[in-house]
């Protein structure tokens, strides 16, 4: 079985930034559903370059979006039947120590991603196979000597089960998916941040379609219940 993840992170976890959080997270989606998420989200990202006279190669980043823009994209996505968005934000000022190696922690923030945020909503009694996770990931933040840290790390992580993990890593200016998973991210990040940026996006959200979890601790917001299969 593959499951497809589309990641993307909001704030700053760089030792020298002041931002209060930090945010990791995106999309969980399965491979019959994998391509309308994306189809969907490119419709609407060019109707709203062609409303605001935008040039077709600039990529619109969450923040440049209006409130109207952003539900339009939501209440059509979350239609989607297997469509599950995704965050663990963190508040750093709770933090005991400071973060030292940015990539490392961005490492283990996947990792904690995974076990609150994607793992739990998984009926593993129900699914008879492995489990092959393609995480697709901007990569903007990450070092050449590094991109093959990530999967080494949930695999080692995730030893004990019947996972793998495949991870790529795109530029955002030409992945949709990556692009619609900045707008889940940043939408939580700023709902830690200021609830009054998002009020009006939060609310055409469907508590079914997503998953938030804060750290430190694992306080969830939005679905519990483990996510039927059609199999």
């Amino acid at each position: 079985m593959k499951i497809y993840v589309y990641l993307d992170e909001s704030g700053s976890i760089h030792k020298n930034s002041n931002t209060k959080f930090f945010a990791v997270g995106g999309y969980f989606i399965f491979k019959e559903d994998k391509n309308k998420a994306t189809s969907l989200y490119k419709r609407i990202n060019k109707e709203i370059k062609n409303t605001r006279n935008i040039r077709m190669d600039k990529e619109i980043k969450s923040y440049d979006m209006l409130d109207i823009e952003k539900i339009k994209i939501f209440n059509e996505v979350q239609d989607i039947e297997t469509f599950y968005g995704i965050a663990k934000v963190f508040e750093k000022t709770l933090m005991k120590k400071e973060i030292v190696h940015s990539n490392i922690f961005f490492n283990y923030a996947v990792k904690v991603l995974f076990s609150d945020c994607i793992v739990p909503l998984l009926n593993l009694v129900q699914i008879n196979e492995s489990i092959e996770f393609i995480v697709s990931i901007d990569n903007r933040n990450i070092r050449v000597g590094e991109i093959n840290n990530l999967e080494t790390y949930l695999k080692t992580e995730f030893c004990l089960e019947r996972f793998d993990f495949k991870i790529t890593y795109y530029d955002s200016k030409t992945n949709f998916g990556i692009q619609l998973a900045d707008l889940v991210v940043n939408t939580f990040y700023n709902y830690y941040k200021d609830k009054r940026i998002v009020k009006k996006v939060i609310k055409s959200l469907k508590h079914k379609n997503f998953r938030v979890s804060s750290f430190p601790g694992h306080k969830i917001k939005g679905r519990i219940k483990k996510i039927e299969y059609n199999i």
